[in-house]
């Protein structure tokens, strides 16, 4: 039986519109008795949280009543999943794209687990979110169906606190510091991280007496920090003017702060060299943006970063694509590393670290370059520096434009000309570009060809799942652009068969109203294995198969999804791609591609990488590194 007290207090907060001016009003009482799942979703609304994407089970019967109240009175709003992992990545997309803190709901059990493999797309990025998941009961009664096997306390605690901080919630008495713990992580300014919170199911219904609602921490706000010593920025701004030949590498942190990246890159007579989520920091055709360099990289990314002397890098990790397995820099002598995390700052030898808010730090930095005395010798290598690295760039645009105009070959598979995966993708991002639609890239060759394609002149115009490349990442956060408050139009790179990996999303999308379109680029195998494989050793071995799948009447299946056919030609796709825009909801195009080595076929790779064959020299190489 629904408990009045309950409806009475969502009644409340929906009359003030928030839960401390109802608490002001006193139409919502600061001391209240009220259970632990009711204490939860009052204390996520002081952060405010407002919604859940969620699976409902035996785990969480208790907060899923309290939660139908809410929503039901407006003051939360649910969001039912059909698996947990496509949740896991659709929450995240909402949270790094649209900057909507929500949280994940999930039973004990198999769904909390396949919600937290999901949620290493989020640890892996930076992203935070709140995971909530059912948990064994607290009385040792007996094995609790679905808990992990095992007689040992507290195993999901254990388990989630690997990937980002945890709390199990024991004593309903301790909701105050489960969710200090909580906006510490999720909210936290620089890398922030998933927090999952362990609710036992014995302890949903537990009543908190009088608890003092005002008490329940609300969202943590960290004032922007940066070093305070002027010798530091001064020191800095001399090893700048020391060398000439300079390269800045753009990391996923600096995507928040593209004006004072761009102002420091004319100050510095660098050139930028991007990550695959940093596009759009620098504009696509500014002079000093190199595009991509890594382990795929870029021509001219790639030159940048072997022949650079001084590497100055900024809200990096430094993952092992991105600094091909930290051989990327075998000129470099030094380094300024600007990070929030002191782990990250400090990952090269020879560094100066600036650690703290990057716009903060580059402004004062900005400003010492400006002031400091410049040599003449030195800038007029910078000066050759900068017209080498042009040329690069220009050479690099050549290739791609050779590889991307309408380029069709004979594939063996569809026994007939197919065009190839980097002319599919660049049609596909021109016309996401055209319309302003936020492109969401999946893991594997289109992953690989996206960042190396795309041209983006804004941050965020892109969003490419490289942290933890999990197959499956864009088609699940389709659903995102049915749940944010303020939508854009999504467009869903995806393989096929990274598509097959949450395929329920084509109803969970049209359920949340989303309105986008996943574009399917087939070539009947996990391309980018097989062009490891390829490379490594030759053949290609376990990596593709003999089943034809028509996504186009999969998706039609769905009532409501257009499932359309791309055609093999860059005009066929381009007119898929206009109607598939028109349908007033969601749409799939499905293109087949070409796979195998053609050098046309493919963009190439320009670094290298700590994987097979290549271990030996790669190693070498890095222990030969001085930075």
């Amino acid at each position: 039986m629904e408990d009045e007290n309950v409806r009475a207090r969502a009644r409340a907060i929906a009359a003030c519109g928030h839960i401390d001016r109802a608490i002001a009003a006193g139409s919502l009482p600061e001391f209240i008795d009220v259970t632990a799942s009711e204490g939860l979703l009052l204390g996520l609304l002081r952060q405010g949280i407002t919604k859940y994407l969620g699976i409902l089970g035996h785990g969480n019967t208790d907060f899923g009543e309290i939660l139908r109240v809410y929503c039901e009175e407006g003051v939360a709003k649910f969001y039912p999943c059909r698996n947990e992992v496509s949740m896991a990545h659709a929450a995240t997309a909402l949270a790094w794209a649209y900057k909507e803190t929500p949280a994940v709901l999930t039973s004990i059990g198999p769904g909390a687990l396949q919600a937290y493999a999901g949620s290493l797309a989020a640890a892996s990025n930076g992203v935070g979110i709140y995971h909530i998941y059912g948990d064994e009961t607290t009385r040792g009664e007996g094995y609790n169906m679905q808990q992990i096997p095992r007689a040992r306390q507290n195993q999901f605690g254990r388990l989630t606190e690997i990937l980002g901080d945890s709390y199990t919630l024991h004593t309903a008495e301790a909701l105050r510091e489960a969710l200090h713990r909580g906006t510490n992580a999720v909210h936290r300014p620089y890398f922030a991280s998933p927090f999952y919170l362990c609710f036992p199911i014995n302890v949903q219904p537990k009543i908190i007496k009088n608890l003092r609602l005002t008490s329940l921490p609300g969202r943590i706000k960290v004032p922007v920090s940066a070093p305070v010593d002027e010798w530091v920025y001064a020191e800095a701004a001399a090893t700048i003017r020391k060398f000439a030949r300079i390269a800045i590498k753009l990391g996923g942190g600096s995507r928040e702060h593209a004006g004072a990246v761009r102002s420091f890159l004319k100050a510095s007579r660098g050139v930028a060299v991007l990550s695959p989520g940093s596009t759009g920091v620098v504009a696509d055709a500014d002079p000093q943006n190199m595009h991509v360099g890594g382990s795929k990289g870029s021509i001219s990314g790639n030159y940048a970063m072997e022949n650079c002397e001084l590497l100055i890098v900024i809200g990096s990790r430094s993952v092992c694509q991105a600094d091909c397995s930290g051989t990327g820099y075998p000129n470099a002598q030094a380094v300024i590393n600007i990070n929030g995390n002191i782990d990250d700052a400090s990952h090269y030898n020879n560094t100066q670290i600036l650690s703290g808010d990057i716009s903060a730090v580059l402004s004062r930095l900005t400003a010492a370059v400006k002031a400091s005395v410049a040599d003449p010798a030195v800038e007029a290598e910078a000066g050759q520096w900068l017209a080498a690295c042009a040329a690069k760039k220009a050479e690099w645009s050549t290739f791609k434009a050779a590889r991307t105009d309408d380029v069709t070959l004979r594939d063996p598979v569809w026994q007939r000309t197919v065009l190839t995966q980097p002319s599919a993708v660049k049609t596909v991002a021109d016309f996401a570009k055209m319309i302003g639609a936020l492109k969401v890239f999946d893991a594997g060759d289109v992953q690989a060809n996206g960042f190396q394609l795309v041209e983006d002149d804004v941050p965020f115009e892109t969003i490419t799942e490289t942290g933890a490349s999990y197959m499956g990442f864009a088609t699940s956060a389709i659903s995102a652009a049915g749940i944010a408050d303020d939508s854009r139009y999504m467009i869903a790179f995806t393989g096929d068969g990274s598509f097959m990996m949450n395929p329920q999303i084509l109803i969970d999308a049209l359920v949340h109203k989303a309105k986008g379109m996943v574009v399917v680029f087939d070539n009947r195998r996990m391309g980018a294995i097989s062009s490891l494989q390829a490379s490594q050793f030759g053949p290609d071995f376990g990596t593709s198969d003999d089943v034809a799948i028509d996504f186009a009447t999969l998706a039609s299946s769905v009532d409501g999804v257009l499932g359309l056919f791309g055609g093999y030609s860059r005009r066929e796709l381009w007119t898929a791609l206009e109607k598939g825009h028109a349908h007033d909801g969601l749409s799939l195009i499905h293109v087949p591609v070409f796979w195998g080595d053609d050098p046309l076929a493919g963009l190439g790779a320009y670094g290298r990488w700590n994987v097979g064959p290549w271990v030996t020299d790669v190693e070498r190489l890095y222990s030969q590194q001085s930075i």
